[in-house]
């Protein structure tokens, strides 16, 4: 037991040092490279700078023109016509400076101005760049409905309890002067027609109602079948169709108004 205790101590030292050798051989090539990256002679020192040098300058990118631009005047020219009364010049033509301190629904003057390439005369036939414009005190929404036009829906309901509203794009009429956007969204009833004449229609019911003809004509085929096959309801659908459709209680299947 004593001579092992003597021997293991020995065989540890020699294991040591085997592996501190291969260490050694292994670090000694890292070291080399590590020294001679160190001593090269760019490291540290800035490059000598010469005259025949020349710098590399990055140009910003320019956008190209386009080639067909228009001009603001381009965009409104061919609406303002040329030697007319300055106060009956389109809105698209003149800037104006509107306030809305002025009573709602009296007479207010505004100041206004024909734009670049815009010549008007008053009153007195002079050529003239200022002038004052007089103007209903209202916004553009408080208009008449003749006063301007709005996109129409037809994907709503006409004939319906209660009736249907949709929003519509409104826009005034060019020679309308107005306050506030001349572009404005407004909530209206539901207005369209498919083409069904309501004369057409009643007369159907009248005389051919009992084969279910008056709803296969305003695209009811579900209810026509149906009056098809139960010889109009025994006469009584058929009746009540005609009333129906008389009074516009019944109408096309696609909720336009009849014509």
């Amino acid at each position: 037991m004593a001579t092992v205790s003597q021997i293991w101590p020995f065989e540890r030292r020699r294991c040591l040092k085997a592996h501190g050798i291969i260490i050694l051989l292994f670090l000694d090539p890292c070291f080399q490279c590590v020294n001679g990256y160190l001593s090269s002679p760019h490291v540290g020192h800035e490059p000598p700078y010469s005259r025949d040098a020349q710098p590399v300058i990055t140009s910003p990118v320019v956008p190209a023109p386009s080639s067909a631009s228009p001009t603001d005047s381009d965009s409104y020219a061919s609406k303002c016509p040329s030697g007319g009364q300055c106060n009956r010049l389109p809105a698209d033509c003149i800037n104006c400076s509107y306030h809305h301190n002025c009573p709602y629904g009296k007479p207010a003057s505004f100041s206004c101005k024909a734009k670049r390439g815009v010549h008007c005369t008053v009153a007195s036939g002079k050529q003239q760049t200022n002038f004052s414009l007089s103007i209903t005190c209202q916004f553009c929404w408080q208009l008449d409905l003749s006063q301007y036009r709005c996109s129409n829906s037809t994907s709503c309901m006409t004939v319906a309890c209660p009736r249907k509203r949709y929003s519509a794009t409104c826009q005034v009429l060019d020679h309308v002067h107005c306050l506030g956007k001349r572009v404005f969204q407004k909530r209206l009833y539901c207005n369209w027609t498919g083409g069904y004449k309501w004369s057409t229609a009643l007369a159907i019911s009248i005389t051919l109602g009992g084969f279910g003809a008056d709803r296969f004509y305003l695209g009811q085929w579900r209810e026509g079948l149906g009056k098809l096959f139960s010889f109009g309801g025994l006469g009584i659908w058929t009746l009540i169709d005609v009333l129906l459709i008389g009074a516009g209680y019944v109408g096309p299947a696609d909720g336009s108004l009849y014509i």
